[in-house]
């Protein structure tokens, strides 16, 4: 005989899944009797924090990620971290305790009432099995639905009371067995679609490829690479995305598109076929009316998201594999032959994205004194963190000066969210250096921004996680006042945060902290921190605002 939760813990070893984020509660602590010591428990002092955690840790590490909260208060907790790990395509499996069977109907402290309308609709799936013997089936299930395209976070809510229960000799062969299946998805697109697309690439006059952060994420990036070479294809980035899916520091790389109608548009005028790789088309904000694209224009979508190709509001789309799509895709053109120069028409890479290479050079500027400018931190943190370093940026105000001077230039080294809420950075940094511990982490969070998830420093501390947090602190938030110029809403309160004492709330939690007094301060502090293995650190560095632009 075994019991449900050995059952469940084998499931778990079959799928290298031996790293669980959570917060317990009393309705979790069946689940965590005597916790394996092969397993790792990393804790959270917030459900938020949890699971922002566990999407920075899946998404550095490709695999999905097990998180544990407390019922319906921690679910409630948690759910805007699972809105930004659905927006961000993250596999991760969410499970929450539940009051014992024979006291829901009465709804005992700690039921949690209707227990799969709660998560939605933020997951792919929700689901409390109906019988004991069905939880470790449908904690199968539930890393098949998160792993398929496309990727995103499921929910499982587990009575305390199921992980005792006994299985009989059939019940635990069925556990074996579902621990055993594995689903497999990514298959290239139709050769007659591929063939098609081809034609239409081919015969394009100047056609353009915008690729978006699916690339990175579905292990594409050297195909899209490629793809842009053999047709010396202009590449532009898609809005607003969590990932990097080209190298931008190659002489075909364009920018980062606007996000909104006209611009982007206008930004793309001139060319004939665009092909967007695993993006939406196209994540917009704010709204400035126009065109989706210029006259003259047609588009291809290629996702393995059918969702994102359903909503597309113009052109064609295929759903498949990017990886094995964009390799047979670039077959089929080298049969057809033809040169590999540039495309009739066709843009080389712009001036403004030729002209800072990834982080070289000293700071531009002499910041004497503070606050500093946001171009100047910038430049000084991109020129002192190592060239492997892993990004996570959670600045809004600051993106554009983040990308003028750091060029990410290979796979999985940026993070950003895609779902527009707060919360992510400071603890997908802590999530991440725990899933790729060979590489440095940077962590760029706005002082605003990082209030929202700030007991990840905690975590941080407490399992000596080297993450490098730097703080651009200009006491706002100054993007909401950049949209209130926009949008001109005069008078809107609450946009200063003055007061805030960084360091000290750092320190508070066991996190050593600096305030950087120039440039060239700030980067030493940057490059001490980066390149020590004894725990996280966090740099403070005061900024001047500067406007945001399209």
């Amino acid at each position: 005989m075994t019991t449900v939760r050995a059952a469940t813990l084998e499931l778990l070893r079959s799928r290298g899944v031996t790293t669980v984020f959570g917060n317990p509660g009393s309705t979790e602590l069946p689940f965590l009797q005597d916790f394996p010591d092969d397993f790792r428990y990393v804790l959270g002092l917030q459900e938020a924090v949890v699971v922002g955690m566990a999407d920075g840790y899946a998404q550095a590490t490709g695999g999905t990620a097990l998180v544990n909260l407390h019922t319906a208060p921690g679910v409630g907790n948690a759910m805007g971290a699972i809105i930004t790990a659905a927006a961000n395509h993250t596999p991760m499996v969410v499970t929450a305790g539940q009051q014992v069977r024979a006291m829901m109907t009465m709804e005992a402290l700690l039921t949690n009432v209707d227990a799969t309308v709660l998560p939605r609709p933020a997951v792919k799936w929700a689901y409390e099995p109906p019988r004991a013997q069905d939880v470790p089936a449908a904690l199968a299930r539930a890393f098949h639905l998160a792993e398929t395209a496309p990727r995103g976070p499921v929910f499982l809510s587990l009575p305390m009371d199921d992980f005792d229960v006994e299985l009989d000799e059939a019940e635990y062969a069925a556990a074996t067995a579902a621990a055993r299946r594995r689903v497999h998805d990514g298959t290239a697109a139709a050769a007659p679609a591929v063939e098609a697309l081809a034609r239409r690439l081919a015969e394009a006059a100047n056609p353009v490829l915008v690729t978006g952060g699916a690339v990175d994420a579905e292990g594409a990036w050297e195909a899209a690479v490629a793809l842009a070479e053999h047709r010396q294809l202009p590449v532009w980035a898609s809005p607003i995305e969590g990932r990097v899916g080209f190298p931008e520091d190659h002489p075909l790389y364009q920018g980062v598109l606007p996000p909104a109608l006209a611009p982007l548009a206008q930004t793309l005028a001139g060319h004939d076929l665009v092909l967007v790789v695993g993006a939406p088309v196209f994540r917009y904000y704010p709204y400035v009316p126009g065109p989706v694209l210029p006259d003259g224009a047609e588009l291809v979508l290629l996702t393995s998201d059918p969702d994102e190709a359903a909503r597309a509001p113009v052109g064609d789309a295929l759903v498949a594999g990017l990886r094995p799509t964009l390799e047979l895709l670039t077959e089929v053109l080298e049969k057809k032959g033809g040169t590999d120069g540039p495309a009739a028409g066709a843009t080389t890479a712009s001036a403004a994205a030729r002209a800072v290479p990834a982080a070289e050079g000293a700071p531009a500027a002499d910041a004497a004194t503070e606050p500093m400018s946001a171009v100047d931190a910038l430049a000084a943190v991109a020129s002192a963190a190592p060239p492997e370093t892993v990004w996570v940026n959670e600045s809004p105000s600051n993106i554009q000066a983040f990308r003028d001077h750091v060029r990410i230039d290979r796979p999985g080294s940026f993070l950003m969210t895609t779902g527009g809420g707060l919360g992510f950075g400071l603890a997908a940094a802590v999530g991440a250096r725990l899933g790729r511990p060979d590489r440095p982490v940077v962590a760029l969070v706005g002082d605003g921004s990082a209030q929202y998830a700030i007991t990840a420093l905690w975590t941080a501390a407490a399992y000596r996680v080297p993450v490098t947090f730097v703080i651009p602190a200009n006491r706002e938030y100054a993007i909401l006042k950049w949209f209130g110029r926009f949008e001109n809403t005069p008078g809107v309160p609450g946009l200063d945060i003055p007061g805030i004492d960084l360091c000290a709330l750092a320190r508070g939690y066991g996190v050593p902290a600096h305030r950087a007094t120039d440039a060239a301060h700030l980067a030493e502090l940057v490059a001490a921190a980066t390149t020590s293995p004894d725990g996280p650190v966090l740099i403070v560095a005061p900024i001047t605002t500067v406007p945001p632009t399209l």
